[in-house]
């Protein structure tokens, strides 16, 4: 069995590019600050899934917004990466947004907040 198997590569070198071309190319005022968190290729590298996350506050409505930025600026996307990567066939982008970042941040503030009520528990405890 191999290492590393082609849409892996296919799928890091995608990642890599549309962070920059995200960043740098895409000129819609309203898109805020976009990282591409992950990138899975199908096997027949006919579409990828990109997981991008959102920098600041991440309600609903701009999540919804960002992606549809995103979705329209997707065939502008996929011609420039065409020029960029030797490929065949460039991969269908379908954008997705990954809320794995924000749930992380909650889980950890959650322990923080255990940890902190544990230590008061203790603290009351020794003082009697």
């Amino acid at each position: 069995m191999r290492e590393f198997k082609r849409t892996d590569r296919v799928a890091d070198q995608l990642q890599k590019e549309l962070a920059v071309l995200i960043q740098r190319e895409v000129k819609d005022p309203r898109l805020g600050m976009v990282t591409v968190s992950g990138v899975e290729v199908s096997r027949d590298l006919g579409y990828a899934d990109v997981h991008v996350t959102l920098l600041g506050e991440n309600d609903d409505e701009r999540v919804a917004e960002n992606l549809k930025i995103l979705k329209r600026a997707a065939g502008f996307l996929r011609g420039q990466i065409a020029r960029r990567i030797k490929l065949r066939h460039v991969p269908e982008l379908r954008f997705h947004y990954d809320a794995s970042l924000e749930r992380g941040q909650r889980l950890s503030s959650l322990i923080d907040e255990a940890v902190a009520g544990d230590r008061s528990r203790h603290d009351d405890e020794g003082e009697r």
